[in-house]
């Protein structure tokens, strides 16, 4: 079913167009692109928020899928406005291809003509782009020409990514000397790595995570409950990979990544006492990088990094010898000032409600979402580390 889409005359052609598809078509199509990632997927979004708000549509010429935005739509009730959330997204990047400036335009444009000017929505975006990559000065630009405007003051995600095109070699030698001398010390202890994606796997790592969540008392708001709805709900060449470091059976030390398109994400960690003591979270990680580079990944994004709140994290991750970058930021495009400030101060409400509800840290920004939490293979640096990916 085609939906609401214009074609400005020399800019697309007729049989461009915006269509709905089902779970089992989106799941199909979603490898076709480099930017997939866990949070464009159906089992994020119905576990996340819920399937009723969910609305995913593919953009199609001569039945060729050019692109794909799954995308949260609330409506204020009795109002005719509301808000349409695309996370992570559009999709845009074509597998195996070169970045397309102008299949953004369309895509852009296409989801701004169906969500704001039709519905009459405030239009959110939080793209798949971070300032490093060579085609973040075409999102800018193609946004500002389309109307798109940037929230200055949304919190920017910022993170380590580790470029796995060379070889294990030289990404081995890439490492920084004292973390690759504890990989090295790991590796002599000769205890057992096990992996996979089977439910099993993950309900070992959320065993360890509680204990160390009992002793450390970190302040989070990462539901490990949700990731193991998640995990049931993907289908099996999307789900999350769980390391585990085990010795006598035990779990020490345990990772849960995801590898949808060509970057991973390090989701999620766990380590006991005697994981920290023998430094199994080196090992997983290098394991990690592995398993990666044998996917095909071309990016691993270690998560959020904080370098004066949770110092011991950010240390440990730099590390790898990868970059750090932030995200492009939060763009928007409204159907009218009454309707953004009506969203807004809705949101606002919201915000203070759920901080009176959970007594939470003023730090969080409203709407955040915790991506990762991990204890600082020193031990050390105990307080909360949440990898920000704004979800709202």
């Amino acid at each position: 079913m085609s939906i609401g889409i214009t074609h400005p005359e020399g800019t697309k052609s007729s049989s461009t167009r915006l269509r709905k598809v089902t779970s089992e078509e989106w799941y199909s199509r979603l490898p076709e692109f480099d930017d997939a990632s866990i949070y464009q997927t159906r089992a994020y979004g119905s576990c996340h928020w819920s399937p009723e708000q969910l609305s995913t549509v593919v953009l199609e010429d001569n039945s060729q899928t050019l692109a794909m935005a799954q995308l949260r739509v609330v409506r204020v009730p009795l109002l005719q406005t509301g808000i349409a959330y695309l996370r992570w997204g559009p999709l845009c990047r074509r597998k195996g291809q070169p970045f397309d400036a102008d299949l953004l335009e369309r895509v852009l444009s296409a989801l701004q003509e169906e969500f704001v000017h039709r519905r009459g929505l405030l239009l959110r975006v939080l793209p798949p782009v971070f300032e490093t990559d060579s085609w973040a000065g075409a999102f800018k630009s193609t946004g500002q020409a389309l109307g798109f405007r940037r929230i200055e003051q949304a919190r920017v995600f910022r993170t380590i990514r580790l470029d796995l095109s060379g070889s294990l070699e030289s990404l081995r030698k890439g490492l920084d000397g004292k973390w690759r001398n504890m990989l090295n010390g790991a590796e002599r202890n000769g205890l057992t790595i096990s992996e996979g994606a089977d439910p099993d796997f993950y309900e070992q790592f959320v065993a360890a995570y509680r204990e160390m969540m009992a002793r450390k008392q970190f302040d989070t708001t990462v539901d490990v409950a949700e990731f193991g709805h998640m995990q049931r709900e993907l289908p099996e060449p999307f789900k999350m990979q769980v390391f585990l470091w085990l010795k006598d059976g035990r779990v020490l030390n345990a990772l849960v990544l995801s590898a949808i398109g060509d970057t991973g994400i390090y989701l999620l960690g766990a380590t006991r006492d005697e994981g920290l003591k023998l430094k199994g979270a080196y090992l997983l990680q290098w394991r990690a990088i592995q398993w990666l580079k044998a996917r095909g990944c071309r990016w691993y994004d270690l998560g959020g990094i904080d370098a004066t709140r949770n110092p011991g994290v950010y240390h440990f991750k730099q590390g790898f010898g990868g970059e750090e970058t932030e995200h492009l930021g939060t763009f928007e495009s409204g159907a009218g000032l009454a309707s953004e400030l009506c969203v807004k101060t809705g949101e606002r409400l919201q915000a203070l409600i759920r901080r009176f509800r959970s007594g939470s840290d003023s730090r969080l920004p409203a709407g955040a979402k915790c991506g990762a939490v991990y204890a600082s293979p020193s031990g050390k640096q105990n307080r909360r580390f949440d990898s920000f990916r704004y979800a709202s």
